[in-house]
């Protein structure tokens, strides 16, 4: 699995959410924040602006996406100057779309929603709090999520959340392509040496991985090695190793009923207790309880 597919895979929980929304002139809706998820805004017709506290209003025109990594509250309105309704609505509402019926003359028509995650990536945190992109692939995503919002039929439930999904990685993809030139996560995908070593600690986090071993993967020596990674992803390889390594075994608790000591062989450690405390170090509690208590810790 590449790297970014695996974080998504990871990070997210629960199932993503999305509406379709149809706005008549003149308009303009305040959106909650949305702890523990990121945020997202499609506009399929017509135009809109982005409204922020502390930042410049944004026109936003069909095929724009939106996406607020961590889950900010904002605006959409018909201009800069409308009012915007003071109360904010949240898209993870189930009733969110039933408390939009759609108006006899719209003038902009919207997707938003909201992605739930969990053990959030450095990935995201490396990405600025808005991020606009639009292109020919996220516009093919964006057709059929949004043709099955409207028209829902035989399959919709399953495929919506899979489109979302789909929307996600295209999203991501088109940003980092767009901007290789950044530090922190994009320059690390965007580089061969630091992408051939995640790729082989995401492929087998089980392996008894060292600096030196991740450094010959990549055909580099091992100094020069640890300090691009680091100046490149924020942590030494070990260390991201070992966040990995606790990530992953959080998934597999929270996501099936595999056994303590199979998960722990499975993220790198041979002993159980040696991989309950490192995973008490990570989480603040022991794996078992994790467990029983799920994403509420």
């Amino acid at each position: 699995m590449d790297v970014l597919s695996d974080v998504i895979a990871v990070m997210r929980t629960g199932r993503p959410v999305a509406a379709r929304v149809a706005w008549e002139e003149p308009w303009g809706q305040r959106f909650a924040p949305v702890p523990g998820a990121s945020g997202f805004q499609v506009v399929l017709e017509g135009t809109c602006w982005l409204l922020r506290d502390h930042a410049e209003p944004v026109e936003l025109r069909a095929g724009d996406v939106v996406f607020l990594p961590d889950g900010r509250g904002h605006a959409l309105a018909g201009s800069p100057t409308t009012p915007v309704t003071s109360v904010p609505c949240d898209p993870n509402d189930p009733d969110f779309a039933a408390d939009h019926p759609v108006p006899a003359n719209p003038t902009t028509v919207t997707l938003c929603g909201a992605y739930e995650l969990d053990h959030v990536h450095p990935l995201l945190r490396d990405l600025p709090d808005t991020v606009l992109v639009s292109g020919p692939e996220l516009h093919a995503a964006v057709t059929l999520l949004a043709g099955e919002l409207e028209r829902p039929r035989l399959g919709s439930d399953a495929l919506v959340p899979a489109l979302l999904d789909t929307l996600l990685l295209y999203l991501l993809r088109t940003w980092f392509a767009g901007n290789p030139e950044t530090t922190g996560w994009a320059a690390a995908l965007n580089d061969p040496v630091i992408a051939t070593a995640l790729h082989h600690v995401h492929r087998d986090p089980a392996h008894p991985w060292t600096v030196a071993g991740l450094a010959a993967t990549a055909g580099l020596s091992r100094a020069p090695f640890a300090k691009r990674f680091t100046a490149l992803v924020g942590q030494p390889p070990l260390t991201y190793l070992t966040w990995w390594r606790m990530t992953t075994a959080a998934r597999l608790l929270r996501d099936t009923d595999e056994p303590l000591a199979r998960i722990a062989g499975q993220v790198g450690y041979t002993s159980e207790f040696a991989f309950a405390a490192a995973f008490k170090r990570a989480h603040g509690t022991a794996p078992g309880r994790y467990r029983r208590l799920g994403s509420t810790l």
